[in-house]
């Protein structure tokens, strides 16, 4: 049984069942008669659907509610239960009443207020912020770290490996546990060891501990790569959900490219350790906010704790949440998180290819670490302070990436509104194949402007549509992923984290002996053809994705219309 169950919240007031009620071994009996309840009289008697309340709320539900059938037959209970609909089905042999969330029902995430779910969508962003800010500030302070401790600055360079490698690796194995012990424990613990960490790299005395400590940097803040999107999926409906992960992609990637703006100026003024230093106390409000303020979005724990409560009073082991019937033991959630990611992202020509994609765009972001200081400060002479300052410029392109993205959503809403709910996953493609092609742009034109003697201005106007189709090519991704794969999109996003961040955790590695070694402008044009090649990818997704899922066992799961919307909350159907 899932470890939720400390933390169930229902009435402690639950009365023993009535005597001469049914034993909970009678589990091929009627519906009308389960132990513990107070059946309506009804004529639809052998029906399998109903619902059950007791309680405060049972006194709170109209006459009409009580004597109508709009949900089927109502089991009555002798503890404080809200209206929950039930649903007697069969698995492995196994008779189960399955409990779900009622239209209206104000636990169910989905109904929370506007303005609870905007908190809670503000909080991650700025969790996700602050962590992509710590991902790439690091790099500002390589040089010097490097001098005290007198290494080479390749050494000092495997913080970046360590953090993202980190990252890459670790969700294919957290995510179970994550699946165990609910959203907001691991927020909670993975945000407070992140800002922990700080202490260390602040104070490390070595290299090995600095090492170390970004390693662990970047096991707790992948977090924020593994979680949002999951959470955003838990209080959103589908139709809501495009600004929200919208935010959450131009978070990422703002944190990534501003961190150089001030770090550079920080070590240049009081030092590399005060990096850290600073960052950490930065995060310390944060989380204090998250941890009294942040609470479980996964409506299957509600569920779970009402389904304990109701085993608890009637003896009937039959009543169980969706999350109770998923995987049962941890080494089949590993495998759905670890080997069913990798082995999706070797066979799904639609998950290879996207992870290709956002894998090279991610490659580029880190690539750039060390290529504009390149630019700036060994070519034009720049101090380390203010050759952090072009990189405004890839936020500047991330944000009117992100403000453009909008005529995407008005575009897919559109469609959706058009088809009666019934829309293909390429319908969210538009945006890619229009913005997606900024990236070659803008690398063109970086490669033919790093002559020292052209002006400043040319190469920094440059960065800014590079990063315009770095966050095309993000919101696709999860995007289309999510809406081609249902169910299992969390699998094939997890691979595609693999591939991005293994790519992210390598370019920084070799980059400054790649533009060094054949020039910065030749090393700039072969990063521009590469992404031109690459930048065909929506177009032939969006006039032959069809025919690639027709393939695919997994995407063919994804039938459409209502009965796709009941199972997995998205309208989405891979066959027009």
């Amino acid at each position: 049984m899932s470890t939720f169950e400390h933390h169930d919240t229902l009435s402690s007031s639950v009365l023993t069942p009535e005597e001469g009620s049914t034993p909970a071994s009678t589990k091929n009996s009627s519906f009308s008669d389960l132990p513990g309840a107070k059946q309506e009289e009804t004529s639809e008697m052998n029906s399998k659907k109903g619902w059950v309340a007791g309680g405060s709320f049972l006194s709170s539900l109209n006459d009409d509610d009580l004597n109508g059938s709009r949900y089927g037959r109502l089991a009555k209970v002798d503890i404080d239960m809200p209206p929950t609909l039930t649903e007697i089905i069969t698995k492995n042999g196994e008779e189960y009443i399955l409990l779900k969330f009622m239209d209206d029902d104000k636990q169910d995430p989905f109904n929370w207020s506007a303005g609870r779910k905007a908190w809670i969508t503000l909080l991650l962003c700025l969790m996700t912020l602050f962590i992509g800010l710590a991902t790439t500030s690091y790099s500002s302070g390589i040089n010097s770290m490097c001098a005290d401790f007198g290494v080479s600055t390749t050494l000092g360079e495997m913080g970046l490996f360590c953090f993202n490698f980190a990252c890459a690796l670790a969700p294919l194995f957290l995510a179970p546990f994550c699946e165990l012990v609910g959203r907001r424990i691991v927020y909670v613990g993975a945000y407070a060891g992140f800002v922990i960490i700080f202490i260390g790299l602040a104070l490390g005395k070595n290299i090995a501990t600095i090492l170390v400590m970004r390693t662990l940097s970047g096991l707790f803040g992948c977090v924020g790569t593994i979680l949002v999107g999951g959470t955003f999926s838990d209080i959103y409906r589908p139709d809501k959900r495009a600004i929200p992960m919208a935010c959450f992609s131009y978070v990422a990637i703002l944190g990534t490219v501003g961190a150089p703006i001030y770090a550079g100026f920080i070590d240049q003024a009081i030092g590399w350790r005060w990096i850290g230093g600073i960052q950490g106390l930065a995060n310390l409000p944060l989380l204090a906010i998250i941890f009294f303020s942040l609470k479980e979005t996964r409506g299957g724990v509600t569920l779970h704790k009402r389904a304990k409560a109701l085993r608890a009073a009637t003896r009937d082991e039959r009543y169980c949440a969706a999350m109770d019937l998923e995987a049962k033991n941890i080494k089949e959630m590993l495998h759905n998180s670890s080997v069913k990611a990798v082995n999706m992202l070797a066979t799904e020509p639609v998950v290879f290819a996207f992870g290709l994609w956002i894998a090279f765009a991610w490659f580029v972001t880190f690539l750039f670490l060390s290529v504009i200081p390149i630019t700036f400060q060994e070519k034009r002479g720049w101090n380390e302070g203010v050759a952090g300052l072009p990189y405004i410029s890839l936020c500047i392109g991330v944000t009117i990436g992100f403000a453009a993205n909008f005529l995407q959503i008005r575009k897919y809403k559109g469609i959706l509104k058009a088809r009666g709910n019934k829309i293909l996953p390429e319908s969210r493609l538009y945006g890619a194949m229009y913005g997606a092609g900024f990236l070659p742009i803008g690398l063109f034109i970086y490669s033919f402007t790093q002559y020292g003697y052209l002006p400043w201005i040319a190469p920094t106007i440059a960065l800014v549509p590079i990063s315009i189709g770095i966050f095309f090519i993000f919101e696709s991704t999860y995007s289309v992923t999510s809406d081609c794969y249902g169910e299992n999109s969390s699998s094939a996003i997890a691979g595609q984290g693999l591939m991005r961040n293994t790519l992210g955790a390598v370019a920084p590695l070799f980059a400054s002996q790649f533009f060094h070694s054949i020039g910065s402008q030749y090393a700039g044009l072969i990063l521009a053809l590469a992404a031109t090649i690459l930048t065909a990818i929506p177009f032939v997704m969006f006039k032959y994705g069809r025919l690639l899922r027709e393939r695919s066992k997994l995407a063919k799961s994804q039938l459409g219309g209502d009965e796709q919307k009941e199972k997995t909350g998205l309208y989405t159907a891979p066959f027009a």
